[in-house]
């Protein structure tokens, strides 16, 4: 026997700036939508019956509708609101709704904000997926493409070796990673804006301040803090790939290279994955 298993479908990449013009400086909203639905399509797949289906399409257009009622303050009331549209059909069991959100600032002009020019902001790429079920919803939050780099206190030492092995130990290198850390909330109902930028902080904080042994210890030390630090967050999931430095050799030129001049590499790289949660057990 043959029979469909999990499938869902949905419009991606869904590009919407919104500008307020009621304050000044304007505000510029940037993001990049996703929406996928789950629930009973089988008839679409195996019958080529469409009387269930949402039209990508008009999924587009409800994103770019809700853009103009319900972005006016965090990704995640607008992700929610936009999901909970789609649960209002009888064939969705489940809503996913994933924003990105790209920061734009008021350019400085003078010391003050321009009233209506902006810059791009190059601090990472706030995120949030929410998927509402009938049964509850679920809102991840969270940050990409976050770029950060320790000069010093990091080390990796004590690895095997074999006859593969040529990296040399260090207890003194350069760390960069452009990190994601997604963490989970407990409950949706709170201040979505002010608890992303603290547990932001934290995880910046963390990061500065912390001795790293290891890439792996680094992502232990900092989702612990964020988890000790802030009772709203229930999970946090890290990526943290390993943007090598590697020092260069100067001693062909006669010159001295005290870990000041670097070569960086993008490809290959280290890449360490993990989450780090609240156990079950008090």
């Amino acid at each position: 026997m043959i029979e469909l298993a999990a499938n869902r479908y949905g419009k991606a990449a869904i590009r919407i700036v919104r500008v307020g013009r009621d304050t000044t400086p304007h505000t510029l909203r940037d993001l990049t939508v996703s929406i996928a639905l789950e629930g009973d399509f089988t008839a679409a797949h195996t019958d080529g019956d469409n009387r269930h289906v949402v039209a990508t399409d008009t999924m587009k257009n409800t994103a770019y509708a809700f853009a103009a009622e319900h972005l006016t303050g965090a990704i995640e009331t607008y992700a929610t609101s936009l999901a909970r549209h789609f649960l209002e059909e009888s064939q969705v069991d489940r809503a996913i709704v994933n924003v990105r959100e790209h920061a734009w600032h008021p350019i400085d002009v003078a010391g003050q904000p321009a009233p209506d020019a902006f810059v791009r902001s190059g601090e990472g790429t706030r995120v949030t997926t929410v998927a509402v079920a009938r049964d509850g919803m679920v809102v991840e939050a969270g940050v990409e493409d976050l770029v950060v780099v320790k000069t010093t206190r990091s080390a990796f030492t004590g690895f095997p070796r074999d006859r593969f092995t040529t990296l040399a130990e260090t207890d003194d290198r350069l760390m960069a990673t452009k990190l994601t850390a997604i963490w989970t909330y407990g409950s949706p109902d709170l201040d979505h804006d002010r608890v992303w930028r603290d547990a932001r902080t934290t995880l910046l904080e963390t990061f500065a301040d912390h001795d790293s042994p290891s890439v792996q210890a680094s992502v232990w030390i900092m989702a612990k803090v964020m988890l000790e630090r802030h009772a709203e967050i229930e999970e946090v999931r890290m990526v943290l790939p390993n943007l090598h430095h590697w020092t260069v050799d100067l001693s062909t030129f006669g010159l001295a290279n005290d870990r000041q001049v670097y070569v960086s590499t993008t490809e290959p790289h280290g890449l360490i994955e993990a989450t780090v949660r609240r156990s079950e057990i008090g």
